[in-house]
């Protein structure tokens, strides 16, 4: 996690750069980029898993680890071709480690782990994302938008205990529904609802955040609210669910 908000640190030491002059004097133009860096608390009000799904034993991750908060870090780049298109990137790192005792006996991913035991539990669901949005609807009191995004998901779960380890790891892609609407409470102030979610019988992945964003004359804005985060997988191979949740403040700047 320090090496998280060194990166974040780094980003905003980016951002304070200034821009160059012909991109500040075109304030007209609807195309440009923009950087946000988002951070705040993070809790966990579910983190279970059962691998393999048929013959495993549930395990409730906040035994070993905990629920919260820690601090975390995400990172955007968007880019704007006009006022009605545009794309994102958003890198959203999750880790949680910690240590606990079982209070039975576990069968995780083909080893076994006694109750009553010190046992370290690693949780990791860093997930990076390209983003494209259709702004259809635009006046003076909403922005509304909707569009696609695809999602990379770097995942694992680690039980150890003495000379004993379990690792399950998984990498994929899953293709996600966007929406987007903000209301224009002032000029400069908005209640912003973004969303990227998607749900099969195989399981989910859901993303809702709530904010209010202020932005600056100068070109940079700021945000904060909440933000949930939601979803697992139930088939032949794993179970595994998690819901966190973030109280979230940011910053960004419009280039």
């Amino acid at each position: 996690m320090h090496r998280i908000y060194q990166h974040g640190l780094l980003f905003l030491m980016v951002l304070a750069l200034p821009a160059p002059a012909q991109v500040q004097a075109s304030g007209s133009d609807s195309s440009g980029w923009t950087a946000e860096l988002e951070t705040g608390g993070l809790w966990f009000s579910r983190n279970r898993a059962r691998i393999p799904s048929d013959t495993g034993t549930t395990v409730d991750l906040r035994d070993l680890t905990g629920s919260g908060g820690d601090p975390y870090v995400r990172l955007y780049v968007g880019y704007d071709f006009n006022e009605r298109h545009s794309v994102r990137l958003n890198l959203a790192p999750v880790r949680k480690t910690g240590r606990g005792t079982l209070n039975r006996e576990v069968e995780f991913d083909g080893e076994t782990f006694e109750a009553d035991t010190p046992t370290r539990a690693s949780y990791k669901f860093n997930t990076y994302r390209l983003t494209y949005r259709w702004m259809f609807h635009r006046d003076d009191d909403w922005d509304l938008g909707l569009g696609a995004a695809l999602l990379v998901r770097d995942a694992h779960i680690e039980l150890r205990q003495d000379n004993v380890r379990a690792r399950n790891e998984d990498l994929g892609f899953v293709p996600l529904l966007h929406l987007y609407g903000a209301y224009h409470l002032t000029d400069r102030t908005s209640l912003v609802l973004d969303f990227e979610g998607a749900a099969a019988p195989q399981g989910r992945a859901l993303d809702l955040a709530v904010q209010v964003r202020h932005t600056l004359p100068t070109g940079w804005h700021v945000f904060g609210g909440y933000r949930t985060l939601e979803g697992g997988a139930d088939n032949s191979s794993v179970y595994t669910y998690a819901w966190l949740h973030h109280a979230t403040v940011g910053i960004g700047y419009r280039f």
